[in-house]
């Protein structure tokens, strides 16, 4: 049987990734959708760090819209001045970031068995969570990093999803995959004409 809130929450990522990975600021767009999809899905599934992500992502797509389209002086790409520059973090700030997550993931996993323990896998559903608040927030920025993130949302991801059923998510990670890939290629490539 087919889960209609799986597909659709599965054709709209991969199209607001799609988006994202050739630097299109309509990503943001399908981002909105995608978190209304989501929402309902992972309400569906009992993922409840996945479902309080959502008001979350919705703040960092909106901060992430903004940012893409109004640099401030010098954060300008050489191609368009109304566009937000792909940038990189610092070694010292990924480590901060790595710490960050690890820290959070697990506070918040060990907050959510207590709260909620009807969540089958709840670090590893809140560890998905943290990366993926990660990803976003670095992709907001324009951050080249945000793709090296969202390779490792994507491969828990995938373990998370086939831990609970869902049919087409699982897939559709794995496409997030191959998009990873190739836009960490590209995004390089917008780095490395900017810098």
């Amino acid at each position: 049987m087919i889960n209609w809130m799986d597909l659709t929450a599965s054709i709209l990522g991969l199209a607001c990734v799609f988006l994202a990975g050739r630097n299109s600021k309509y990503n943001f767009w399908v981002g909105y959708l995608y978190t209304a999809a989501l929402f309902f899905l992972f309400w569906n599934k009992a993922l409840y760090a996945s479902l309080l992500l959502q008001p979350v992502s919705l703040a960092i797509n909106i901060l992430g819209h903004y940012r893409w389209t109004h640099p401030r002086e010098g954060e300008q790409s050489s191609e368009n001045a109304s566009a937000l520059k792909v940038s990189m973090l610092s070694w010292p700030e990924r480590g901060l970031a790595a710490f960050a997550v690890l820290l959070v993931a697990l506070l918040w996993g060990f907050l959510l068995d207590r709260l909620f323990p009807a969540d089958p896998h709840p670090y590893l559903d809140c560890c998905v969570t943290v990366l993926i608040l990660m990803a976003q927030l670095l992709s907001a920025l324009k951050k080249w990093d945000c793709w090296v993130v969202w390779l490792l949302v994507n491969i828990t991801q995938i373990i998370l999803h086939l831990s609970v059923g869902n049919i087409f998510m699982p897939i559709v990670c794995g496409l997030y995959l191959v998009n990873g890939l190739w836009s960490l290629r590209t995004w390089m490539k917008l780095y490395r004409k900017n810098g």
